[in-house]
């Protein structure tokens, strides 16, 4: 499918940022999950952080990240993201990684490990951590959240419905429980998920997730529209038009969430500083 005329990818370009992950080493999600908005972001000394590789072990149909073998984690990487923040003069930033189910916390010590890196930099950064379900594994959730974001992210992608064909190996209730704890075990931290339309879901299941992270008290929504990494990803099944983001948008806000994004183009880490000066103290 072209394309419709409202969806208009910026030209990625050569910028500073890009320049500076790579002499550091690093990987980006931006660049890993080819998306729309690298020329956007980047252009403002702005990346979400992708660590522990770039490879995943998981293999869900819409994402472009290669789905191979992973190498062990790097223990030099924390403190190579945290230079790279220094570099960039970054005052917010976003870490996410692969899904890694051959390590026994998920990935969960190495987060850590870079939130508490970055904190050594400059205890006033704001940190969103993006982080996989590690297969609901509360343990490894609070290692996590014992490090301090300021955000925990994590993305419930589609209606339960599409999992099958969408995440077929995740689970949509993990998904919700694993947000919903991590309120319980710090209410201070701001919760966050995202999804993706087009896939082949109806409006009645929008409105039901939007309602189950509601009742999981999750603070922040982005919604945006699936666009085709590669050939061998899952097709978009509809365009959804801007009106209908903005419909969508309004009701997240009515159904009590602190701040909301929708539209095309939105990205779960696009402009998330933003988001977060948004929803108030």
């Amino acid at each position: 499918m072209r394309h419709p005329e409202w969806i208009k990818v910026q030209s990625t370009g050569a910028h500073e940022t890009k320049k500076i992950l790579r002499q550091h080493g690093l990987s980006s999600v931006c660049e890993e999950a080819r998306c729309p908005n690298q020329g956007r972001c980047f252009s403002r000394s702005t990346a979400a952080f992708m660590i522990l590789g770039d490879r995943c072990t998981r293999n869900c149909s819409f994402c472009a990240v290669d789905s191979l073998k992973p190498l062990p984690p790097d223990p030099g990487e924390p403190a190579r993201v945290a230079d790279a923040v220094s570099a960039l003069g970054l005052k917010f930033v976003v870490i996410t990684s692969v899904s890694r189910d051959d390590l026994p916390d998920g990935g969960a010590g190495h987060f850590a490990a870079t939130v508490e890196a970055i904190r050594r930099i400059r205890d006033s950064i704001r940190i969103e951590v993006l982080t996989p379900d590690f297969r609901g594994d509360a343990a490894a959730l609070r290692t996590v959240l014992r490090a301090g974001p300021d955000v925990f992210n994590h993305n419930v992608e589609t209606v339960p419905s599409l999992y099958p064909k969408v995440r077929a190996m995740a689970d949509y209730s993990t998904s919700i429980n694993i947000l919903k704890t991590a309120k319980a075990f710090y209410p201070e931290i701001r919760t966050k998920s995202g999804m993706m339309l087009g896939l082949g879901e109806n409006r009645t299941e929008v409105l039901s997730v939007m309602k189950d992270l509601r009742e999981a008290e999750c603070d922040f929504l982005t919604i945006g529209q699936y666009l085709r990494p590669r050939r061998d990803n899952i097709p978009v099944a509809e365009y959804i038009t801007p009106e209908v983001f903005e419909q969508y948008r309004v009701t997240a806000l009515e159904m009590g969430f602190r701040a909301v994004a929708a539209s095309p183009l939105t990205r779960s880490s696009m402009d998330a500083s933003l988001m977060f000066e948004s929803s108030g103290p």
